[in-house]
């Protein structure tokens, strides 16, 4: 009882709430088709979910892939050298011009939004060129309403 109770506890709540319905279709409770409704499943899926549990316990509802990280990630060495390259080297760089010169003399091939991620994470904003902002000068109002600049011409 102690383990089913453990691995209930490691169960999302989409877990938990399938692990009941699947249940229920194996306590005969409800059938095959209303637990696919309430699951948004097709009647296949739930059957393969029905004999899963029944098989292998609740374990067989977590999904497989949980704690594992992505085949496609990058490596933490690459991340690292990434920020410390930024900090360091390439420091003045924003970071679309980091990533051009991480291709061009470091040889890591890596996408701005990785880059931006990476860098973001670590606390590291992307330099920004300040402007001076031009002051808006505004005109000399007119004596009266609908008068027009002297310098306009208008042909009627």
């Amino acid at each position: 009882m102690s383990c089913m109770r453990k691995e209930l506890f490691n169960m999302t709540q989409k877990e938990i709430t399938r692990l009941r319905v699947i249940n229920q279709t194996i306590d005969k409770v409800i059938t095959i088709r209303e637990a696919a409704e309430l699951l948004g499943l097709s009647e296949r899926q739930v059957i393969r979910l029905k004999k899963g549990v029944v098989e292998e316990g609740p374990a067989f509802i977590i999904h497989k892939n949980r704690g594992r990280k992505p085949q496609h990630t990058l490596p933490d060495e690459v991340r690292m050298k990434i920020v410390e390259l930024k900090q360091t080297k390439y420091q003045e760089a924003n970071f679309n011009h980091f990533v051009e010169l991480l291709e061009e003399h470091e040889d890591i091939k890596v996408s701005y939004t990785s880059v931006h991620r990476i860098l973001t994470q670590a606390g590291i904003k992307s330099p920004k060129k300040h402007r001076k902002r031009k002051s808006h000068h505004r005109r000399k109002r007119k004596p009266q309403r609908g008068m027009f600049s002297a310098n306009r011409c208008f042909s009627l």
